[in-house]
């Protein structure tokens, strides 16, 4: 071997480890996009690793095998659902990328794709169509007979996830075809969130205490997968059709063909589809399409390129993992370089405050761009932005503007990191109380119940059904209550009369849509019998950071009334008893950082202290309310039933000046909720569940939170996580991880029929 040969397989060995981290990261980002739909780089960062994969195989076929990503389709199978094998296989799409007008024609590699299609076709300007590529999760729809028989995922091309019960929750996608179907029709298509309905589930999300969705394929990925058919229900999902799958019916010839018979059929499809021939028909039609998909109201990310005709297509045939008589061509987002003038903060209707950047204005795909969302405060230091930065923006999706980085190069020396903390003096814009950050959350929020800014979003969640179930006053009511002066907090409610609610314009001053004397008399007449729900209902109504509808039946076992809980001395002796065990634990003369310490000393202090606890917590303790036990290692464990975060979350809210400020408001209305469920020994001791953990998972005939009730009337509990001291997991079909923790922690597995004989006071 001489030199040159030794040199080659060195750099045939970088190579070869390049292409091996490749693979490694696309598979893993495969997994996180397609299964988990919880991507960790964009699009764009995916399409250049994707792209840099495909170059190294070109120049090094030896090192493809059929694992690799560019041999195989995106794999989405998800536990918990049954599979379905696709009788033709549900394969992915090839991309072209548009490039930067420095690199030469722009969409050259468009051009490269229709002369292969020539070649291949035999034919000078072979006929194609040209339509938006949803950004959304392919699904396939079969019919038999008219009656859809099923709807499955794509899985890995082969195998799909049965999901028919979730996308029977769509109702633009029939059940039942119209007279004259074939007797074979399998549709395939995305499945998507329209962006207006993507913003008001985030906004609810917020509301409820959960972590916002990062963009509307996310959303679609996680709502589609759901063992909850009632929880999707609540999802905004649409559907549009774009493709066939098996086929037994009259003859179908071209693209067109196929989209006049989704149309007869009532299937919705995708539009617009527009026929070319020829090269510069073909360029032309790409670039009308990214003009038009910017007012289709969802998310697109480019343009598919497919033969028109179907005996041309199956000539052509596919690849691996995607067909040859198809492409997508990727656009390039537009972007241009502008100065970051100042960061303002918003207070949304659910209490997040978010960063938003003002910017020198710039136009913008069409559009005059002056301001982008910052997101949050971690996204600012993730990007490292600063007031006065020149920054490089674009329209994410072509529809929201966004920051790509900053011009480092450009930046003022006075520039200064930025903490949203700081600028807004740690309390919120709109009510002046302390703002803070939930547990694994990064978003900054006003938790205060009267803040104004939150006023419609807090009185729809204040009237929802589990809550209050005050009828007609959530949604469009509640904007409109605010707008229009009637209530700036939802306890403003009960001080409505029947002619002002009735009076309320629900339209505008041009089309005038009064509430009407009836539904504000209704209205009234659920708030008057809200004012007698139980505590934990009223709990729920208040929606306090981290305490949902369990939770609050569990504090509510623990608490005569709501006065009681608002002075509770039980959440001061929880949170005086976790320090003190924890200060305890730390005094161990075994433990390595008590190393030279005097035992005897810190022996005394520990008996002293463990002294004081047990005087704490004896009277707790007789009543079942907690318990404080050695975990066999020299230390104490305090089991709190409400657990550490909720406890110090509702008895911050109470001590806050907006808790004070609702009891200061329900004492003038005269409202004391009483708890349904309070017993000197904090369980309902007759109930047939007396003294029974329980865990449920899968997909059951019901909504969970049903089946929760159900339990903690009954006297028993319902938790999320199995453990040692679960009674039994109760399963539907799935279950996954925790079907595995129960059976190797020997817990019983029962379904929901044992579950409801068990709740009557029957055998199992």
């Amino acid at each position: 071997m001489d030199l040159f040969d030794f040199a080659e397989q060195q750099a045939q060995q970088t190579e070869r480890e390049r292409y091996d981290e490749l693979c490694r990261i696309i598979n893993r980002n495969n997994e996180l996009y397609y299964a988990k739909a919880q991507p960790e780089i964009t699009d764009a960062e995916y399409d250049a690793l994707y792209r840099e994969l495909e170059q190294i195989e070109a120049s090094h076929p030896d090192f493809v095998t059929p694992s690799s990503p560019t041999q195989r389709v995106g794999n989405d199978l998800t536990e918990g659902f049954r599979k379905i094998t696709h009788p033709r296989p549900m394969l992915s799409i090839d991309d072209i990328f548009e490039h930067k007008p420095d690199k030469g024609e722009t969409d050259a590699e468009l051009i490269e794709f229709y002369t292969r299609l020539s070649s291949a076709l035999g034919q000078t300007e072979p006929q194609v169509v040209i339509e938006p590529k949803i950004d959304g999760c392919a699904v396939t729809l079969m019919y038999r007979d008219g009656k859809l028989e099923y709807a499955a995922t794509r899985g890995d091309g082969r195998t799909g996830d049965d999901i028919t019960a979730n996308i029977s929750t769509i109702a633009a996608i029939p059940q039942q075809l119209p007279a004259g179907a074939p007797s074979v029709l399998e549709v395939r298509g995305e499945v998507y969130m329209p962006a207006a309905d993507f913003d008001k589930l985030n906004e609810q999300r917020d509301a409820a205490g959960l972590p916002a969705f990062a963009n509307p394929r996310n959303a679609t990925a996680g709502s589609i997968k759901l063992l909850d058919t009632a929880e999707v229900a609540t999802r905004p999902l649409a559907f549009l059709a774009h493709g066939l799958g098996m086929y037994e019916g009259a003859p179908l010839h071209t693209a067109e063909d196929f989209t006049q018979l989704l149309k007869d059929m009532g299937i919705p499809c995708n539009s617009p589809i527009i026929r070319a021939e020829g090269i510069e028909a073909v360029r032309q039609a790409v670039k009308d399409i990214d003009t038009l998909r910017r007012s289709l109201g969802y998310g697109t990310d480019g343009a598919v390129i497919k033969v028109a005709d179907f005996a041309r297509r199956e000539s052509l045939g596919t690849t691996a993992r995607a067909p040859r008589w198809a492409a997508a061509f990727k656009y390039l987002p537009e972007q241009k370089e502008t100065i970051l003038r100042a960061i303002t903060i918003q207070v949304g209707r659910t209490g997040v405050l978010t960063p938003v950047a003002e910017l020198e204005p710039v136009q913008l795909s069409g559009t005059t761009v002056s301001r982008a969302t910052l997101h949050n405060q971690d996204e600012i230091e993730r990007k490292d932005i600063r007031i006065g930065d020149t920054v490089l923006v674009e329209k994410s999706g072509e529809i929201i503007p966004s920051i790509v980085h900053v011009n480092k190069d450009k930046r003022p020396a006075n520039a200064a990191p930025y903490s949203l903390f700081e600028a807004v003096g740690g309390v919120c814009p709109s009510c002046g109380e302390p703002i803070s950050q939930e547990d694994g959350q990064v978003a900054w929020r006003c938790t205060n119940f009267t803040c104004t800014a939150q006023a419609a979003m807090r009185t729809t969640y204040f009237c929802k059904r589990e809550a209050l179930d005050v009828e007609n006053l959530g949604g469009t009511v509640a904007e409109a209550l605010v707008k229009n002066g009637y209530i700036s907090t939802p306890l403003d409610l009960f001080k409505l009369s029947v002619e002002q609610l009735g009076a309320l314009n629900l339209g505008t001053d041009d089309e005038v849509r009064r509430f009407g004397e009836k539904n504000a008399t209704k209205a009234l007449e659920a708030l008057n019998r809200a004012r007698a729900l139980p505590l934990d209902r009223w709990l729920t109504a208040f929606g306090i950071s981290s305490i949902g509808v369990t939770t609050s039946r569990e504090v509510a076992t623990y608490h005569r009334d709501l006065q009681q809980l608002a002075h509770s001395e039980y959440l001061s002796t929880l949170i005086r008893l976790e320090e003190d065990v924890n200060l305890y634990n730390t005094l161990n003369p075994k433990s390595r950082g008590n190393k030279g310490a005097d035992k005897e000393a810190l022996e005394l202090q520990r008996r002293e202290l463990k002294a004081a606890m047990e005087q704490q917590a004896e009277p707790y303790e007789k009543r079942g309310f907690l318990s404080l036990l050695p975990d066999g290692n020299n230390k104490l464990k305090l089991s709190n039933p409400l657990g550490s975060v909720s406890t110090r979350k509702l008895q911050a809210w109470f001590d806050s000046g907006a808790g004070q400020q609702v009891m200061s408001t329900l004492n003038e209305l005269g409202i004391n909720p009483i708890s349904a469920s309070y017993s000197e020994t904090a369980t309902a001791s007759n109930g047939p569940l007396a003294g029974l953990t329980f865990v449920l998972t899968g997909a059951l005939s019901r909504p969970r939170p049903e089946f929760e009730r159900m339990i903690t009337e009954a006297g028993g509990k319902a938790t999320g996580s199995v453990t040692k001291k679960t009674s039994y997991l109760v399963a539907g079909e799935g279950g996954g991880s925790k079907r595995d923790k129960a059976v190797k922690l020997n817990v019983p597995i029962i379904d929901e029929e044992t579950l409801l004989t068990l709740l009557k006071g029957e055998q199992a």
